[in-house]
């Protein structure tokens, strides 16, 4: 699947009955599990844990910076941080906008267990929906990218900005998860790739901030129902979210694979 800056994708995967069965595990999924980790180690009569269901996998996209398509920022210098803000390795340049902390708790999907030593990268588009290594104007920054390791608790946390919506996208942040630190260097030791769909009423309240004037409009003209990503369901991908515009906002969620 590709998908261009412009919002031009086309997916791989085809739509089949099997979605129907997915939807209805993601709401399930979204409906009692919140707790996620409380369900590691119940057993039912049977002996067998509980299975918390994988995050669906997604395209990675045209700008992944991982090797798979281009430039591969994980092989950078300075790669593995918490605050994404900055470019890194030798490379000057900040991302404004609207503060964002990004929260994934990576879990087992068998067995709900948390996943601690395994390692997430994120990336997303800047304000103005441009990614870096690749948009015109910031093919010289690698800002709005970074790794972090899962603690004990299977957490990766991120300091970033809001994303934009640009032209034929709802407003989403890319992410893979990899076994180890050490392995996050190429994208063919992945084990799970996928987006977060952020929830339309926090974008509307960042979106009428200066700086996102052309995600108001783009916002507009594109659905959770009609993305090409997220229209087969997005339940497992939206994550929580507080705060607000003064102090930033929070996106939490948790990922079994």
């Amino acid at each position: 699947m590709h998908e261009d800056e412009f919002g031009d994708l086309h997916r791989d995967l085809t739509l089949t009955a099997d979605v129907t069965r997915r939807d209805v595990l993601r709401f399930l999924f979204g409906a009692s599990m919140l707790h996620l980790l409380g369900c590691a180690g119940s057993d039912d009569s049977s002996g067998n844990n509980d299975a918390c269901p994988a995050i669906p996998e997604e395209t990675a996209g045209p700008f992944p910076g991982e090797g798979s398509n281009g430039p591969n920022a994980l092989t950078q210098s300075g790669v593995v941080r918490s605050d994404i803000r900055s470019s890194f390795g030798g490379l000057s340049g900040t991302a404004d906008g609207i503060p964002l902390t990004i929260v994934l708790t990576i879990a087992s999907a068998s067995t709900c267990a948390p996943l601690p030593g395994h390692a997430v990268y994120v990336w997303h588009c800047s304000r103005e929906g441009l990614y870096s290594l690749y948009s015109t104007g910031v093919t010289d920054q690698n800002y709005l990218r970074g790794v972090q390791e899962t603690d004990a608790n299977g957490q990766a946390t991120f300091t970033s900005i809001f994303p934009a919506c640009y032209p034929g996208r709802w407003p989403h942040i890319h992410f893979e998860v990899y076994p180890s630190l050490a392995a996050a260097t190429a994208a063919s030791n992945k084990v799970a790739t996928s987006q977060l769909a952020l929830p339309e009423a926090t974008c509307d309240l960042v979106y009428a901030t200066s700086g996102y004037q052309a995600s108001v409009t783009n916002l507009q003209n594109v659905s959770l129902a009609t993305d090409m990503v997220f229209s087969d369901g997005a339940v497992l991908e939206l994550p929580t979210i507080s705060g607000d515009i003064a102090g930033g906002f929070t996106a939490t969620l948790t990922v079994a694979v």
